[in-house]
């Protein structure tokens, strides 16, 4: 795994952390990840460097403004690239989902493109659970 693959990992799981609980710890990286904890904290170290995240004296990661843009992004793709697997070529949820996290850290924009193209001409929606939940938050607060 690349060292920006990595990277990427740690950011989308801090993600899907932070959007199921708030924030997220290096336990819950480390369990969702599947790797140890050392290695957790020495991403996150180079995460908060590089101005991804927030660390908290107890524990907590939250993702900056920077984090969560990219971050979002990246679960984009992830999201994108696996509904695509679903409906052209028929693969279950999870092996579209455990492929889609192997491409998303190599395909070109060009490609992407192409497959949002694909989606949108059979009227296939995208949108990920939380942006769907948001769009339901803000028009139960109107």
């Amino acid at each position: 795994m690349s060292n920006n693959e990595s990277m990427e990992m740690y950011l989308e799981t801090v993600y899907l952390l932070e959007n199921d609980h708030g924030h997220s710890h290096v336990v819950d990286i480390a369990k969702t990840l599947g790797v140890s904890k050392p290695s957790v904290t020495k991403a996150i170290k180079q995460l908060k460097d590089l101005g991804y995240v927030h660390t908290e004296k107890y524990g907590t990661i939250t993702l900056t403004d920077k984090g969560r843009e990219v971050s979002r992004e990246i679960y984009e793709n992830h999201r994108l690239i696996e509904l695509f697997l679903q409906h052209s070529l028929d693969l279950p949820a999870d092996e579209a989902s455990y492929n889609a996290c192997k491409m998303e850290h190599v395909i070109s924009e060009k490609m992407l493109a192409a497959i949002r193209n694909y989606m949108e001409k059979n009227s296939i929606e995208v949108k990920s659970e939380f942006e769907k939940e948001n769009e339901t938050d803000i028009q139960n607060k109107l």
